[in-house]
């Protein structure tokens, strides 16, 4: 007789994200929040996870909602996945309840640091996000066909890569829908890991961009320019914000001005705005300033998920 049981080992096995039951949302003014969301199992690596930040208005009768999907900073090998940077931190409302107030669900996912895999693991960690949510979109009422990655530092050159190397139905598999991306939004991203830039020089094993790629840049051409946004544009680009500060003394504001070059040459749509007085993370500007960032930033996202 055939025992079709399952195992202890399976018993005990916390269900796949694909099917694990959601936890119970908190309630932030009118915004759903749910922490803690498994999306992946990663073999010899924490779980991963994402935080979701719902319109009151998501699964409620007025049909799915964009998606934000946010990649936060950090070098590569540090970070919070729900930190949107230096000078957003004290905000109240913070920057993701404003945006899913605004009518866009947010999701603050997690990826592997450089500590913990290289190249290109973070970006297939953003892949399988945008599955897991593409999977469960039904009854978190999203729309990922209508989604735009928004990241800053380190997470804004991922968000780049996502943009221009996003493959669409196949990330999701036959039976589900493709996840199509609608635009970034990329805040002072690095985008060419090959050149010298600032102080930054590629031949050196030492700095967070070796660490993503496990060897000097220079040294691993072909490595470098995968993990480069200026050598993965293309004709068939979404649209793209970038916003960097022209003072920028971590990440040199030519790394969005010959991204934003390459777009324009490929005839892919791109909006430059360089910030005159601002450092990295928007260290120097008033807050007024990073008011206006943000704003023109959600009002991109909005309009080309319109």
């Amino acid at each position: 007789m055939n025992d079709n049981r399952p195992s202890l080992p399976e018993l005990i096995t916390a269900p796949h994200p694909d099917v694990a039951p959601l936890p119970p949302a908190a309630q932030c003014g009118s915004v759903h929040v749910l922490r803690g969301v498994p999306y992946a199992n990663v073999a010899d690596s924490r779980p991963l996870e994402l935080d979701l930040w719902l319109p009151e208005s998501a699964g409620a009768g007025h049909g799915p909602v964009p998606l934000v999907l946010f990649v936060h900073g950090g070098a590569w090998r540090r970070g919070r996945r729900d930190d949107m940077g230096l000078r957003t931190r004290q905000w109240t409302p913070g920057p993701f309840a404003r945006i899913a107030a605004a009518g866009l669900a947010v999701a603050c996912v997690d990826y592997r640091l450089s500590g913990e895999a290289r190249f290109p693991a973070p970006l297939d960690d953003l892949r399988a996000a945008l599955r897991w949510l593409t999977v469960r979109s039904a009854e978190l009422g999203i729309d990922t066909g209508r989604t735009v990655v928004w990241g800053e530092s380190a997470g804004g050159h991922l968000a780049s890569l996502l943009a221009l190397t996003h493959a669409g139905a196949a990330l999701a598999g036959p039976s589900v829908a493709g996840a199509a991306l609608a635009g970034a939004v990329v805040w002072y991203g690095p985008s060419d890991l090959a050149t010298p830039r600032g102080g930054y020089d590629p031949y050196d094993p030492a700095t967070p961009e070796a660490m993503l790629v496990g060897a000097a840049p220079a040294t691993v051409p072909d490595r470098a320019a995968a993990a480069g946004p200026v050598a993965q544009v293309h004709p068939g680009a979404p649209p793209f914000l970038l916003v960097h500060g022209e003072e920028d003394t971590m990440v040199s504001c030519t790394h969005s001005e010959a991204l934003a070059a390459r777009l324009k040459e490929a005839g892919a749509p791109v909006e430059l705005w360089t910030v005159p007085g601002a450092d990295h993370g928007w260290h120097g500007l008033p807050d007024t300033g990073v008011e206006a960032i943000f704003a023109r930033s959600l009002d991109f996202a909005r309009r080309v998920v319109t």
